[in-house]
Order: C-alpha cells, then structure tokens, then sequence
C-alpha cells in the first residue's frame, strides 16, 4: 500500500543543504506544475480584469457548474447559515476560535523603538493591512476551519476590511457551502463571495463592481488558485503558493503502530497528491505501520482517495540508520506537517529548523492543530518551510520604520552620510543632508 525507501548507509546525517536534493530526489513530491497551470488562469485572470463581475459569472457557471446573479452572499443567507448550525459543531468551532484568538493575541507585536545615537530616533511600527480577501476551498470538502484560520488572525492584527470568498455550489442553490457562511457569521463576517477558482483570485486582485480591490489575498486552495496567486503577485499580496499537504512522522520504536499508521491516513484523506510519510530508524515499527495501515484504511470513508495517496510517489515509509540520521531527513525534507514520536520527542523537537508545525509526542497528532491546537493551519508545502512560515498575526501586519533626529545628531553623522554619498556616486544624497548645515564641511 505504501512503498518503502531505504536509506541505511546511503545519506550521512549532516547539513541539511547536503541533504535536500537527495532526499528530493528519494522522497519526491506529487507533480504539482504551478508554471503549466499559469497558462490556463492567464486569461481567465485578464478576462476578470477587463469585464468583472460577468466574467466572474460566466467563470462560476462553467467551473462550478451553477450560474450565481449575485455573488454577494446574501445577510439573511448568513443568518440563517449560523441558526441552522448543529449547535455540536457550533460549540467546536467556538472553541477551536477561543484557542486560536488567544494564541494570535500574544503573536502581537509591540512596536519597537530604538535610538542608535543621542537624539536620533528610530521606531519600527506595525500596521495592519488595510484591506485583506479570504479565500475558502469548496472543494473535496468544505473547509470551514480554513475560514477562522484566515479571519482570527486578520482580526486580531486590526485588519478593517475583510471579505471571504468561497466557490458557489450547485447543491445549494449557487451559495458556498452552509457551514462556511455559517463560521463567517459566527466570526462577524458580512462581505461574503459565492466566487471561486482564479476568477475569485482575480477578482479580489483587480476589483469588480460592488467589491473594492483588496491588498492581501491569503488562504489555500487547488493548484489553479496557487496559479492565480502567483500570477497576480505584484498586484496584490499573498500570503504563499499552498501545494498538496503533507505529513512526515519522525518516530522511534517507542511509537505506537496504531497512532503512527493513522496520522498518515488523516493527510492522505485530503487529497490523491497528499503525501504521507514515515522516518524510522526502526524497522519492528516500520512493519507494524505497513501492517495497519490497510486494516485502518479499509474502515475509511474516503479509502479510494487515501489508497490513491498513500500508493503515490509522494507518500513512503523512510527507513534510516538512527534517529540523528532521521531528523536530518526530515529536516531536509521540511514538512508542512511534523510529527515527532520518539522517547526524547521534545529535545528532538529543538533541533528541527524546517517545518510548517511541529507536533511533539504521541498526544498531538496533525488534526489537533488542523482545529484545536491554537495554531494555525495554514502552513507552507512542498518544502517551502526552509524559508516561510505558516499564517498568523504577522501576515496582516507591515512594518514601518518612522525616523526622527534632531538637528544635533544628523550634524553629528553627517560627514559620514556625505562621504557614503560620494562614495556611491551619489553627491545630490549628500548635499542633501550637508545645505542643512551651511559653512560646515
């Protein structure tokens, strides 16, 4: 069901950079061509530009298969989306925003002040983005936790404007699907879009009629959202190109077979391209797992999408020589997800640098943090975790440095901002600073 990759004796635990091709080329990833995808959302993205609101019509009725007159969720379909709500799952996402309301909170940062020189002042501000588009998938299944996960953070770093868009979907009469506008009303959400795919990117880029021009677009989505993503930064902001998730467990034979096989299968359930993979050094747990790992599967819901994960070039059970060989590999492979289940879980845990999140022991698998955790589950992919980070605070806030000397301590470093001037071949920088100070040289 899941193929295995031996590694014992051919990578030397070492720097990560010498790792990374091997590992790349040992453990790849799904075939996910953003650049073959661009030439599909191009002219949609330009069509959206140039004719608006009907070209984001016209895009709904053939992508979506349901034609939406107005993509602007109504305020009575929002109510009545929270009232309908199982009052269960009502509670649980409730709490889900508590946990992670709280952890953005303390993500705030303060601004910081400095005074590199006596009356020379220099303060770094942060200030939230004006205005932000969400975009929510609609499609294997309705994300509606990506919804808090985008407007909870947004929220808390002060961004004013927010809108949500969601594909329209046909078995609801053209609206995104009823628990999505029902966690926006929750969360005090009224700009909501029934618009989905590059169009909605688009749109949100460029504006239309009826919906402002946003700064920000953040959320994930299929590859021809990432396409349009990258197509219109520049344009607009985002926040990364999200590709399939992904899962790697780091685990030892303290590990339970039964955990371990499991948390595999809760990422391959998302999507055929999802990747599921297993670092041991151990090869009595590297059996179990491939032992239960059909028995759980066949007790699944979605086991043709799983199977098809879990078959695919992308997932592998990754035997090694010890677990300092192991957490090399992992991190070199970056995961969107890492799950560490060792004896010394939480040490191990500090010599990762390359990771979406980190989930430490046998008692926090990845769907905790999918809902509960407090984190955020919107994390970079496809090893883009060596240089990104997951959603939070941060991505809705810019830093601005403000700059304020007096007359006395630009005299005092004057000399050497007209010397640097010349030096650059830039005399217009330093006379700028030296007619400030006439007679002096």
């Amino acid at each position: 069901m899941i193929r295995r990759v031996d590694l014992r004796g051919r990578v030397a635990a070492g720097e990560v950079s010498d790792l990374q091709a091997e590992v790349n080329a040992l453990v790849p990833r799904a075939v996910f061509d953003v650049e073959k995808a661009l030439d599909v959302v191009r002219p949609i993205c330009l069509d959206v530009r140039h004719r608006g609101l009907e070209a984001i019509r016209e895009y709904g009725e053939k992508f979506d298969h349901v034609r939406v007159e107005d993509i602007r969720v109504p305020a009575e379909a929002l109510k009545t989306a929270l009232e309908e709500l199982d009052p269960e799952v009502r509670s649980a996402f409730e709490e889900s925003i508590r946990r992670v309301r709280e952890v953005s909170q303390d993500e705030l940062t303060a601004d910081i002040a400095s005074e590199p020189a006596p009356g020379g002042r220099v303060t770094q501000r942060f200030v939230p983005v004006q205005r932000v588009g969400l975009y929510v998938p609609g499609g294997r299944a309705p994300l509606a936790s990506s919804v808090l996960m985008n407007v909870v953070p947004a929220q808390v770093a002060g961004v004013p404007s927010l809108a949500v868009a969601s594909p329209p979907q046909k078995e609801f009469g053209g609206l995104p699907h009823p628990t999505v506008l029902a966690v926006c009303a929750l969360l005090g959400i009224e700009e909501v879009y029934a618009m989905g795919g590059a169009q909605a990117i688009a749109g949100f880029a460029y504006g239309f009629d009826g919906c402002k021009k946003v700064n920000l677009i953040t959320g994930p989505g299929n590859i021809y959202v990432v396409a349009a993503k990258r197509f219109l930064l520049g344009e607009v902001g985002i926040d990364s190109e999200a590709g399939p998730t992904e899962i790697a467990v780091l685990a030892d034979d303290t590990a339970d077979a039964k955990h371990v096989a499991a948390d595999l299968i809760s990422q391959a359930e998302h999507d055929p391209m999802a990747a599921s993979v297993l670092v041991t050094p151990s090869e009595a747990l590297a059996v179990a797992v491939e032992a239960e790992l059909p028995v759980q599967v066949a007790k699944t819901k979605h086991q043709d999408r799983v199977t098809e994960a879990l078959n695919g070039q992308q997932s592998a059970v990754v035997l090694v020589d010890d677990l300092e060989q192991g957490t090399a590999v992992v991190d070199a492979y970056a995961a969107e997800h890492l799950e560490i289940q060792t004896a010394d879980a939480e040490e191990r845990a500090g010599l990762i640098t390359n990771a979406g999140a980190i989930f430490v022991g046998s008692w926090s698998p990845v769907s905790l943090g999918d809902y509960c955790a407090g984190s955020n589950h919107v994390l970079p992919t496809a090893g883009c975790a060596c240089h990104s980070s997951g959603l939070s605070v941060r991505s809705f806030l810019k830093a601005v440095h403000v700059i304020n000397y007096s007359r006395d301590a630009l005299q005092a470093v004057a000399g050497h901002v007209v010397t640097l001037a010349h030096a650059e071949d830039l005399p217009a920088h330093g006379a700028a600073v030296s007619v400030r100070f006439p007679g002096e040289r």
